[in-house]
């Protein structure tokens, strides 16, 4: 791989050189292997533990491989040596700093337990955005004879990260793209080998589609079987790309229809007349129980035929009903006239028309009339007159008023006649002689 994605890019450390400055940790990345990046002491009697050193690459990369260039002094080889011994290489996406952090990236490299050569290369086929130096002494470990474990100095001259400047390409010219169903547009940096695969895809270089039935991320996941037609759901998705099959809503289709709907994707409404409120039938909308009374036919849509009432309209409307009046649902109906009750059975006594609501005129003799018309059947009491005895008898009346007259008159004038007689004999008896 020729291109160096490290030069001259961002590089932090954990603590700077207590020697003096110039030991920047930018120096690892100036492509001159002269200036060297240098740490504070650690190991026994120092007061830290752990050193690190980082770059920033600037975004994701397609890493191949990483080259350290330790200091060496003439002489000195197996010292310095055994100062890197034990350094481990990571790679991560984000920003790391804490310990934790660092080991919880991907381990690139771990050296160990012999002693590393001070110009070390390894392949490290990965994708990050910063690349990590690891190292540590720490005082309940055990390290090999070799190791430095006091005065132990970090010193890194060159840092070279060698791979794709961005990710979806590969080769040795950083050329080649890699396959189009790659997740995240990812594939091997030499080979182009998928590392995983886009969701509905399988095979190293992902250009299979799930089989038959099964979908997702390495075609791991099960259609569930309610795709419209018995069709096969969405290799990639799981979706039911020609809907859902009668009784089954959702993307994937995998609910129920609510109770009230029915049918493909359950766009259809039952019609609310199955027995009891009971839910029709999700696949076909079938009152599979029955009817409400008043409603007929599988769907339960259809009302009573005129005439006819009740659970499976099996009863006829009452004969006593006014016509189209019948209640489909339980028979009630308005009553012609003459008759009364919820069937219009019974007939009106002393009242006459429809559900018997007008009583019989207050004139008819014996309160008796007809039960349909209202007509005295019986006659009229006296002074009145008509076939509802409504009709006041006015002639009788002033007939009968100058007969009482006469009699008192005729009354009065005898009266007064017996008075004056009296009086005459009264007055003779006493001799007075006045007309005796």
């Amino acid at each position: 791989m020729s291109n160096k994605i490290s030069f001259n890019k961002i590089a932090t450390q954990s603590h700077n050189s207590a020697s003096g400055t110039g030991y920047d940790a930018s120096n690892a990345l100036d492509g001159n292997t002269t200036t060297c990046m240098r740490t504070s002491i650690i190991g026994d009697n120092a007061p830290y533990k752990t050193v690190w050193w980082k770059v920033d690459l600037g975004g994701v990369h397609s890493i191949y491989s990483i080259n350290v260039q330790f200091k060496n002094y003439n002489g000195y080889d197996i010292r310095q040596r055994g100062r890197f011994a034990g350094f481990s290489l990571y790679v991560s996406d984000i920003d790391v700093s804490s310990i934790a952090y660092i080991k919880g990236s991907t381990l690139c490299y771990k050296d160990g337990p012999q002693l590393p050569t001070l110009n070390f290369t390894t392949i490290c086929t990965q994708f990050g955005r910063y690349v990590i130096f690891y190292n540590e002494r720490l005082k309940e470990v055990k390290y090999p004879d070799a190791y430095q474990l006091t005065n132990v100095v970090t010193e890194l001259c060159e840092v070279t990260v060698q791979g794709c400047n961005h990710v979806g390409i590969y080769g040795s010219n950083c050329d080649n793209p890699c396959p189009t169903n790659c997740k995240d547009n990812t594939c091997h940096i030499q080979s182009g080998k998928c590392l995983n695969c886009k969701p509905g895809w399988t095979g190293i270089y992902c250009t299979t589609k799930c089989r038959e039935g099964w979908y997702g991320t390495n075609c791991s996941q099960q259609c569930v079987g309610h795709c419209r037609d018995g069709a096969s759901c969405d290799h990639v998705t799981g979706q039911c790309d020609r809907g859902c099959a009668a009784g089954w809503t959702g993307l994937q289709c995998t609910k129920g229809c609510k109770d009230g709907h029915y049918g493909y994707d359950c766009i259809n409404n039952c019609s609310g007349h199955c027995l009891s409120d009971s839910p029709c039938n999700k696949q076909t909308g079938h009152c599979d129980s029955g009817c409400d009374p008043g409603y007929t036919n599988v769907y339960c849509n259809k009302a009573c035929k005129k005439g006819y009432f009740g659970r499976n309209c099996s009863r006829v409307c009452f004969p006593n009903c006014k016509p189209d009046t019948c209640r489909h649902t339980d028979g009630s109906c308005t009553c012609a006239a003459g008759y009364t009750d919820y069937n219009c059975t019974t007939a009106c006594v002393q009242s006459y028309g429809e559900h018997c609501l007008h009583p019989c005129s207050l004139h008819c003799y014996n309160k008796t009339c007809d039960r349909f018309n209202g007509r005295c059947l019986l006659g009229c009491k006296d002074g009145f007159s008509g076939e509802l005895c409504d009709r006041e008898n006015v002639m009788k009346i002033q007939n009968v008023s100058i007969s009482i007259g006469l009699i008192l008159g005729l009354s009065v004038s005898v009266l007064i006649n017996l008075i004056f007689i009296g009086c005459g004999m009264l007055l003779c008896s006493y001799d007075v002689g006045l007309f005796c």
